[in-house]
């Protein structure tokens, strides 16, 4: 909690001390939780709740101060992940390095803060099926109007490509992609296994795709196709590759400039 002002610092230690048999843990989030934080900085504070019977209704509103955001959350709730595709589904990530400064539920909490921002192999097949088509569909248009001499869309394309990218990218990994503000920070932090995935190697390969520069498209679609090809063999089956291999001839522009 370094960097926390001293304000935040007294709103935590409360919440902490706070004598409310139905609060079972506190899971902090946000910046704050990440060694980030700046005096602009919202403090995220999940109240996690396991209600007692006949103890009546629990809050359910956000808790707004000046000091700290109260969010509240019950235990059940956290324990069962929102999927893929679902409103919920882009919360996940918040929990995702969070640190659980309580947990009176016997593990319970930090199991299920854990599971929030780790996908299950069902979930890395559902996230894959459904970003790995459309990231070779615009990694394809961008190229194909680099070809054609049409250099806006090409840059229009090309960023296009990059959210269905970086969701196979962390899918393949078995996590959830992170908020584009704490991308760069999880690469260095928290670093894939991918070497071409590395902090030192992706971030400028971002930077590039923005741009709009073919030979930085080619290179991630060489190094997505090379994992998903990694990925079906330690399924034992083809279906990632049948995925890239359904385009046909049209692989060829992805592949090479001459194509």
């Amino acid at each position: 909690m370094n960097g926390l002002p001293d304000a935040a610092r007294d709103a935590l230690a409360a919440i902490l001390a706070r004598d409310d048999p139905t609060v079972v843990g506190i899971v902090l989030s946000g910046s704050a939780a990440r060694g980030l934080a700046t005096h602009r900085s919202d403090v995220d504070v999940y109240v996690v709740r396991d209600p007692l019977p006949g103890n009546g209704s629990v809050p359910t509103e956000v808790q707004r101060s000046a000091a700290v955001d109260e969010v509240p959350v019950l235990l059940a709730d956290l324990e069962r992940p929102e999927p893929f595709g679902t409103d919920g589904w882009w919360h996940r990530w918040s929990f995702a390095w969070a640190q659980v400064l309580r947990d009176d539920a016997d593990g319970r909490v930090a199991a299920a803060v854990q599971r929030q921002a780790t996908l299950t192999p069902d979930e890395q097949d559902a996230v894959l099926a459904a970003r790995l088509d459309g990231y070779v569909n615009f990694a394809y248009r961008a190229l194909k109007a680099d070809r054609d001499g049409r250099p806006r869309e090409r840059r229009l394309d090309a960023a296009e490509s990059l959210p269905w990218f970086l969701d196979v990218v962390f899918a393949l990994a078995g996590r959830v992609r992170p908020y584009n503000k704490y991308l760069a920070w999880e690469l260095a932090e928290h670093p894939l296994t991918v070497p071409e995935w590395s902090a030192a190697a992706l971030v400028p390969l971002l930077d590039a795709t923005l741009d709009g520069e073919s030979a930085a498209l080619r290179s991630a679609f060489a190094v997505v196709e090379r994992e998903c090809r990694r990925f079906d063999a330690a399924r034992g089956a083809a279906t990632l590759g049948g995925t890239i291999d359904a385009w046909g001839g049209e692989l060829a522009l992805l592949r090479s400039a001459a194509g």
